[in-house]
């Protein structure tokens, strides 16, 4: 695979990347360092496999991966109530996903608790905070889902911020990858590293799919990725969200009920699915079974082209979901093979379904 191929992998369901031409240098180099931290906040849902596939994209395009598994972070953002049990068990469940994706062993993982037991990472947290405003640090909350006004209750939130940034320092990492929400931790380290003479990373950012409630109705002043928080598919709101041990009749049901609009693209839940998960995998071909009174069985190569049926009315809602829950069930079995066919992990799946943060 030639440079430019590993570009176009790397980049291909994408949002953007800052920038293409520093992406190549890395790339012309050698094997550039990549990362991705997530919070272990309860159980996987669809949504995550985005992240996940483009993780698979980087290893193939010879990406030295590496996962922080940010307990801390999970815990300063008072997710599964902040019991850190509840949390480093929920890295189980990613790293049995990620196997089941066929990625688990071809990257890193990094524990948040080993990077805060070095004190040197803790001095990188104090110069990002010294070479950043309290302003700065308050507008990047939201990569959190929070709002700036929200560390007013707990001081613990603002120090958010400079930990992301510093994990990219301190891993020396040439590439952060994340969903567009955290978007401003990325800008943060580029505008710092610069500061602090460091590395600047090279910034992909993926796509996030939309709550199969829609996108409701958005209040006039609310910032653009605080709004991105009420309109995506959320485990803390379960009623959202497919999750990838979800049984097929579930996902069937929860597609049969999502928002999908005729011929409206924006927004749309089973398009995105359609797009960023479904057409993501080599040689995919969407099958859609339909009466000859309503034009016969249709296969579809490419996502654009089912985009341009759907958006001119040429395939009906009803249609498109159906075929949608039969393809993402198909995606999804080995996935839920391996995670209820284990007993442990089936065990710390009920568990954090019990602890009643995801149902």
């Amino acid at each position: 695979m030639d440079v430019e191929d590993r570009v176009r992998l790397i980049s291909r369901n994408t949002l953007e990347v800052v920038t293409v031409e520093e992406l190549r240098r890395l790339l012309e180099a050698g094997r550039p360092r990549g990362y991705l931290g997530y919070e272990p906040s309860g159980l996987v849902h669809v949504g995550w496999l985005v992240w996940m596939f483009k993780v698979r994209d980087m290893v193939e395009a010879g990406v030295d991966f590496r996962l922080l598994e940010a307990t801390w972070h999970a815990f300063i953002n008072d997710k599964l109530h902040g019991d850190m049990r509840l949390i480093r068990s929920a890295t189980r469940i990613v790293r049995a996903v990620l196997e089941a994706i066929g990625v688990g062993d071809r990257i890193s993982y990094v524990d948040a608790e080993e990077l805060a037991s070095d004190k040197d990472y803790w001095g990188l947290v104090l110069r990002v905070l010294k070479a950043n405003s309290m302003a700065r640090m308050r507008r990047a909350l939201t990569i959190m889902g929070r709002r700036a006004d929200e560390a007013e209750l707990d001081a613990s939130k603002i120090v958010y911020p400079a930990m992301q940034v510093s994990d990219i320092f301190y891993m020396g990492i040439d590439i952060a990858l994340g969903g567009m929400d955290q978007r401003k931790a990325h800008m943060l380290a580029r505008d710092t590293a610069e500061k602090l003479g460091r590395r600047k990373p090279v910034a992909v950012h993926t796509p996030i799919i939309s709550s199969l409630q829609g996108p409701g109705r958005m209040e006039a002043g609310v910032e653009a990725d605080e709004a991105l928080a009420e309109v995506k598919m959320s485990k803390s709101k379960p009623e959202t969200a497919i999750f990838v041990h979800d049984p097929p009749e579930a996902v069937a049901r929860k597609i049969r009920k999502a928002y999908c609009p005729a011929r409206q693209v924006e927004h749309n839940p089973v398009l995105e699915i359609n797009r960023y998960i479904l057409f993501a995998q080599p040689g995919f071909v969407l099958h859609v079974e339909r009466k000859p009174r309503f034009g016969g069985p249709v296969d579809y190569h490419s996502y654009e082209e089912l985009e341009r049926d759907f958006a001119e009315g040429r395939l009906h809602p009803l249609d498109l979901k159906n075929a949608t829950a039969e393809a993402l069930n198909r995606l999804l079995d080995p996935i839920r093979r391996r995670l209820l066919g284990d007993p442990e992990t089936r065990r710390l799946i009920e568990e954090i379904e019990r602890a009643g943060v995801t149902r």
